[in-house]
């Protein structure tokens, strides 16, 4: 059975995932960890961080080829599910 919002990808896609947290802990690194188990061949070029104007967040946006919905949903699960990530779109 397909899901509808399945239909809106064609996979295997470019998929940018971005994750915001304090700066004061060592986030790139957690998100790059995380990312790893789900996606192995991760390259380095697929990371960008960008701190927020006063420097006290961090943004880091990491672009996957994913091959699944479900990969995608294991990711943001396993994300959020960590106290550093205030948020992950």
């Amino acid at each position: 059975m397909t899901n509808e919002s399945d239909e809106l990808f064609n996979f295997p896609c470019q998929f940018p995932i971005k994750i915001m947290g304090r700066s004061d802990c060592e986030l790139e690194t957690l998100v790059v960890e995380v990312v790893n188990r789900h996606v192995p061949d991760l390259s380095e070029n697929a990371v960008k961080t960008r701190p927020s104007g006063k420097g006290n967040f961090i943004s880091v946006t990491v672009t996957i080829t994913a091959t699944s919905r479900e990969q995608i949903d294991n990711i943001y699960l396993e994300l959020t599910a960590r106290e550093e990530v205030l948020m992950a779109l």
